[in-house]
């Protein structure tokens, strides 16, 4: 190898999963690593020595990633078909020397073919065609609904639901901000027998005390400075005979708490100014996201309220919890957002991958608006992983091409490097584009041409 150790460096090579291809400045083979062999089928005594424009002549492959990398003088990415339906990333950096001439391309090469199809085709097929099949649940109509799109750790949550929604019991939806506890309400809702009846829906955190009051309670004539002359109906008037769903109830005043109590025990209230009680017969549903227990502990929540309130706990686990309906969550909205819009969305196998393994703070809230701002600002068809925000596309560790040191340097980066990929293995393949600090638009044209023209392997 052109000033590279080969007996040091070549067994390190050959220890990697991934393919290994390199080149000195000019574009003559150096080595290959047994990855690159397996994954490729191409034989390293085929190709050392020669040159890569050599090797796409004589049709060893169609097109060098390592040529490109020589033009443009800065790491370059591909997502490439092999062998008819293989897929691979092929991922080629430069190495320059002290005076910054190009000394070696390092292409690395991996097959993701197992992965994508396991969890980008089968997966999603698989998913909806269980929905359907278990809850009659045609998705396409309830466009509006996806999250009843259920995977292995919500599918028990939604069957209780099922099972206790024609009853009156009370219950307490638990879960973090956004992991759909408003979808799951209307659902019991829709599957009781109170569905031809309204449902009303009311975020105890969204407003302060006094104008909840008003909101639940209603008030009469003059209740108030500024209130209505003609005063106005609750909520607990309006949601009468149907379903009362009341969100973040941990955030409830305490003083309405105890008015909440009396609504549960005797069906009764009073609006604000009034003399007389009003009756009330309505299905109440409370959600929060707080651990209600410790808030009795603080002294900021009702311990009575608590148990006639959770008679039936229901727990929503978080989306990063729920990995089997993240890509049918994200089809759905992107279909969704897509019609709105008058617009087509298709995300790519790449950019699957980074939001399949995304952690998702905002849950299923978080997804609906990354899909709508994708729909809206994604110029092309396919969203690529460099449409997503840099908050959620994950940044690959490599040597830096421009870094200061002698080539030795350089070489003893690019084996630790090495190595540590080796070991890490990677949590999903790399969402390439990322990291490669090239304009969007320069991206996808190059993309798009690798597309047209036909695959690469180095």
């Amino acid at each position: 190898m052109k000033s590279l150790n080969a007996k040091l460096l070549q067994p390190v090579l050959d220890a990697l999963p991934d393919g290994v291809y390199i080149t000195d400045g000019e574009g003559i083979t150096i080595t290959v690593n047994k990855a690159y062999e397996r994954i490729t089928g191409l034989q390293r005594h085929r190709v050392l020595g020669k040159h890569m424009k050599d090797i796409v002549t004589d049709g060893y492959i169609s097109k060098s990633v390592s040529l490109e990398v020589i033009r443009e003088q800065q790491p370059i990415t591909r997502v490439q078909t092999i062998k008819g339906d293989r897929k691979i990333v092929v991922s080629g950096n430069p190495m320059f020397d002290q005076d910054g001439k190009l000394e070696f391309v390092i292409s690395s090469v991996r097959d993701v073919t197992a992965l994508l199809r396991a969890k980008h085709a089968e997966e999603q097929l698989e998913q909806i065609l269980t929905v359907r099949k278990e809850y009659g649940i045609d998705v396409d109509v309830h466009t509006d609904k996806a999250g009843v799109l259920t995977g292995t750790n919500t599918r028990l949550c939604y069957k209780l639901a099922e099972k206790v929604a024609p009853t009156d019991v009370k219950i307490l939806i638990q879960g973090e901000t956004g992991t759909g506890k408003t979808l799951l309400a209307q659902f019991i809702h829709d599957n009781s027998l109170r569905a031809a009846a309204p449902f009303i829906s009311l975020n105890c955190a969204a407003m302060p005390e006094g104008l909840i009051e008003a909101e639940l309670f209603g008030y009469t004539s003059g209740a108030f400075t500024g209130a209505s002359v003609k005063g106005k109906e609750g909520l607990l008037d309006i949601a009468n005979g149907g379903t009362l769903f009341l969100d973040e109830i941990g955030d409830l005043p305490l003083s309405l708490q105890a008015k909440l109590l009396k609504v549960i025990e005797e069906n009764k209230f009073l609006p604000l100014g009034a003399t007389r009680f009003k009756t009330t017969n309505i299905r109440l549903i409370t959600a929060t996201h707080h651990d209600l227990k410790e808030a009795i502990a603080d002294g900021r929540f009702r311990e009575d309220l608590y148990y006639r309130l959770q008679i039936m706990p229901l727990d929503l686990p978080p989306l990063r919890q729920r990995q089997d309906e993240i890509l049918s969550l994200l089809e759905h909205y992107l279909t969704h957002y897509a019609k709105r819009y008058n617009t087509q969305k298709t995300l790519h196998p790449e950019t699957s991958e980074v939001l399949l393994h995304y952690k998702w703070p905002g849950n299923i809230r978080e997804l609906m608006n990354l899909a709508e701002r994708l729909v809206l600002i994604t110029e092309h068809t396919e969203i690529l992983p460099n449409d997503l925000p840099e908050s959620i596309r994950p940044l690959m560790t490599h040597c830096d091409p421009y870094s200061s040191g002698s080539l030795k340097q350089q070489v003893s980066n690019l084996e630790r490097e090495l190595i540590n990929n080796a070991m890490s293995l990677y949590g999903s393949t790399r969402a390439a584009a990322a990291s490669l600090g090239i304009n969007q638009s320069t991206l996808v044209k190059k993309r798009q041409s690798l597309l047209a023209t036909g695959s690469d392997k180095s």
